[in-house]
């Protein structure tokens, strides 16, 4: 019989059935977790031991036994764990119960947490928003607060320090120019504080944000208008600054009186205070978004804050492009007058290539081989301002020339002169009406013409230089422009030059309609300006006038008969003026007949024998030959008339003849020539006795007499007629006029001319039948004491 093996020990898996839980809170599940489960334990009892496989299920392990009984104790341990199973479910439905009761108890806790938790989160949210509430308050505070003290230290700085440093010895030069556009800046922004407080309400009060807004809405356009012709300025305003500081001692000076100025600021320089404004307009959008992030969108006056914060972006954006087209402008519109040397020293390889580069390009333009970009609204503007600067500067000439005739006129003082009129009314009348026209009238009248037309009419010229040098330098542009405008790769150079094209373009049409309708309103305004002086002269000298009528001889006469009388007495002196003026013009033109030297008697008798007296012409003007055949002639000399033409029938140049030269001379240059009769007129101013006749000619020359030595002279020597001296060597003299004889003939020995002094020192020579002896105190009446 054999003996049985010991069996293996093996192992079973028992799969116990879960049961299905009801649906537990966390809370209930962790609790049902630290609870017993009954099955597993009653399983433990009965087989002692357990084990988990890796599955984490619980294992039972049995002692050594044949199979047989192994099977029977299988079948056994079977029907038991049916009946425990049985047990289980039973055991089971009664923990559910408990379970059950356990969950609504559980049910009530977590309602009363979520009530709890929502009212947590309640109080959260309306502290979170108080804390935004008072965030924005205090936003809005300093926003305002802030522009009360810039306001404030602006204030300092304009009427404090800069009155203290206009004490300065010697005055600070450019300083006022510091300075500008700084009022325009305080202007707007108490006008921005005004309107706050005009409403009356405080940042607390919800409608104090719509205030601001509306507020800061409505002045956007005068914000723009001051801070950016300040922002422009404020390169000059360092710049002036910066010379400050290159005088050590004048800087102490300044610093000094800004801190006595504002001690409480602690500043040291100007560009603190002027500062600013720079920074103030960049502030704005930040302040605003700062009011706008702890702002619900809620708030009835969210959307007109947000609207708000983007126009003061937009207002810095704008303000930032109009400084950039300023410095473009400022760049380009300077006049610089250079040197012929400087120029040269500007010579480059660069700058040849760019101006032939351009020299091309207008030459394409005009041979038509290149289009040329045309732009009809900046062409219209361009002819505009041209048109406008001649009409300007033709306005200015004649300005200037009117002051000049005006000058001229305060200058006749005819009411110092003695007419030898006392006592009559009408000449004292007139001189009280000149001496009030002279000195008071007019010269105000004149005053005012260069203040409140000369003045600026010449601030209007200059200030178109501007512009006319951005006209040049945008033409200049263009032609850089039309050579790069077809590529698709633009260098960084090239597209720095479209760029100043397009910026100068646009600077030119924005701001040139402004500055031609500014400058025709100021063309107008001055042409009424001046109606209306010569309106208030007329008025002053009608004034004038009214005052002096009861004096004057027609001042009787109704309006319309001195009207009458005043317009026949003004024909009449016209009439006068025209005939005195008419017989002038006659004796000026009428040839002057002088005294032929004996030479020219000579010559005139030679060709009056060969010609004839009617071919007999004079020159009246010195004759310079500028072609072959041209004679030189001097003025006064005789010539013969040959032909009224010259070989090309040109009737502007005859052919003469000068006493054996001949050629041509211009006719213009030709006087017919009127001979004197042989012996002068008797003289009108010298009436000599019947025996002193026969010495009146060469009266100088005494016939072989004997001199006898006189104590005092008992003949004296007169002009018998008026003599014009035809050049240096010859002297003029009147009719009765006294002459000293130097010598009785000329440096020939020709007796027929004589050397004399006329009164005055004056010394020449003059015809010696033109001279008469005449006794002491025999001359004509008025004649002149013995030379």
């Amino acid at each position: 019989m054999e003996v049985p093996r010991r069996p293996q020990p093996s192992s079973f898996t028992l799969a116990l059935p879960k049961p299905a839980s009801p649906a537990l809170s966390p809370l209930g599940a962790v609790k049902k977790v630290a609870e017993k489960d009954p099955m597993k334990e009653k399983l433990q009892e009965k087989d002692g031991t357990t084990e988990r496989n890796q599955f984490g299920e619980e294992t039972c392990s049995t002692e050594e036994s044949d199979v047989s009984v192994f099977v029977e104790e299988a079948a056994a341990e079977t029907s038991e764990l049916v009946d425990s199973n049985a047990s289980a479910v039973n055991s089971r439905l009664s923990s559910q119960d408990s379970f059950s009761e356990e969950s609504s108890i559980s049910e009530e806790r977590l309602a009363q947490e979520a009530e709890e938790a929502k009212k947590k989160s309640e109080e959260d949210e309306a502290a979170a928003k108080e804390r935004e509430a008072q965030r924005q308050l205090l936003s809005i505070e300093e926003l305002v607060q802030s522009e009360r003290n810039y306001l404030r230290l602006l204030q300092v700085s304009t009427v404090t320090i800069r009155s203290n440093l206009q004490k300065l010895q010697p005055p600070l030069a450019n300083l006022d120019s510091m300075f500008l556009y700084i009022e325009e800046v305080i202007d707007v922004s108490g006008r921005l504080l005004s309107l706050l407080d005009q409403k009356q309400v405080r940042p607390g009060d919800p409608l104090f944000l719509e205030t601001l807004c509306d507020s800061f809405l409505s002045l956007s356009s005068e914000i723009e208008a001051a801070y950016k012709e300040y922002l422009a300025n404020y390169n000059h305003i360092t710049v002036v600054e910066n010379s400050y500081k290159q005088k050590e001692g004048l800087w102490n000076e300044i610093v000094s009186v800004i801190k006595a100025s504002a001690p409480e600021v602690n500043a040291t320089s100007l560009s603190f205070f002027l500062v600013m404004p720079v920074q103030r307009i960049a502030r704005y959008p930040l302040l605003l978004q700062t009011i706008q992030k702890h702002t619900d969108r809620a708030h009835p006056a969210y959307a007109l804050l947000e609207q708000t914060a983007h126009t003061s972006i937009a207002l810095n954006c704008r303000i930032n492009e109009y400084k950039r087209f300023r410095e473009v402008a400022d760049k380009y519109k300077k006049t610089e007058t250079l040197t012929i040397k400087d120029k040269i020293n500007r010579l480059n390889s660069h700058s040849i290539a760019k101006k032939t580069a351009r020299l091309s390009q207008q030459i394409k333009h005009e041979t038509g081989i290149a289009p040329k970009l045309v732009d009809e609204e900046f062409d219209a503007l361009e002819g505009f301002f041209y048109v406008l600067e001649h009409g300007i500067l033709e306005l200015l000439e004649n300005v200037e020339t009117y002051l000049h005739h005006l000058q001229g006129f305060l200058a006749c003082k005819t009411e110092e002169f003695d007419f030898d009129m006392d006592g009559e009314k009408a000449p004292i009348s007139y001189k009280e009406i000149t001496t009030a026209l002279r000195q008071w009238i007019l010269p105000t009248f004149e005053k005012r013409m260069r203040t409140l037309m000369h003045k600026p009419l010449c601030a209007l010229r200059d200030l178109l230089v501007g512009p006319r040098n951005l006209i040049r330098k945008r033409l200049d542009k263009l032609l850089d422009y039309e050579m790069i405008e077809a590529k698709s790769n633009l260098s960084y150079e090239e597209q720095a030059v479209a760029n100043t094209y397009r910026t100068i373009n646009t600077l030119l049409l924005n701001e040139l309609p402004r500055f031609n309708g500014l400058a025709l309103q100021m063309i107008w305004s001055m042409l009424g300006t001046f109606s209306c002086l010569h309106k208030d002269l007329a008025s002053d000298m009608e004034q004038l006038f009214q005052s002096f009528a009861q004096q004057l001889p027609h001042s009787s006469f109704s309006p319309g008969a001195f009207w009458e009388w005043a317009e026949s007495a003004v024909l009449e002196g016209a009439r006068k003026l025209d005939t005195l003026c008419r017989s002038v013009e006659d004796t000026l033109n009428a040839p002057v007949v002088q005294p032929l030297s004996p030479s020219s008697q000579r010559r005139l008798k030679q060709l009056t024998d060969k010609h004839g007296s009617g071919k007999i012409y004079q020159v009246i003007g010195t004759v310079v030959g500028s072609r072959d055949l041209d004679l030189n002639l001097a003025k006064g000399e005789l010539v013969a008339i040959i032909s009224e033409a010259d070989s090309r029938g040109d009737k502007r140049r005859w052919l003469i003849d000068a006493g054996g030269r001949r050629g041509y001379a211009p006719s213009s240059k030709l006087i017919r020539y009127h001979q004197p009769a042989e012996d002068p007129p008797p003289s009108p101013h010298l009436t000599l006795p019947e025996d002193m006749t026969g010495i009146r000619r060469h009266s100088y020359t005494p016939e072989n007499r004997p001199l006898t030595v006189m104590s005092q002279p008992c003949f004296q020597v007169l002009a018998a007629y008026d003599f014009i001296a035809r050049g240096n060597h010859e002297v003029s003299m009147r009719a009765g006029e006294p002459v000293r004889v130097l010598e009785h003939h000329d440096k020939r020995g020709n007796p027929e001319w004589s050397l004399v002094e006329v009164k005055g020192g004056q010394r020449g020579y003059v015809p010696s039948n033109y001279l008469a002896i005449m006794p002491m105190g025999m001359g004509p009446p008025g004649c002149h004491q013995p030379y």
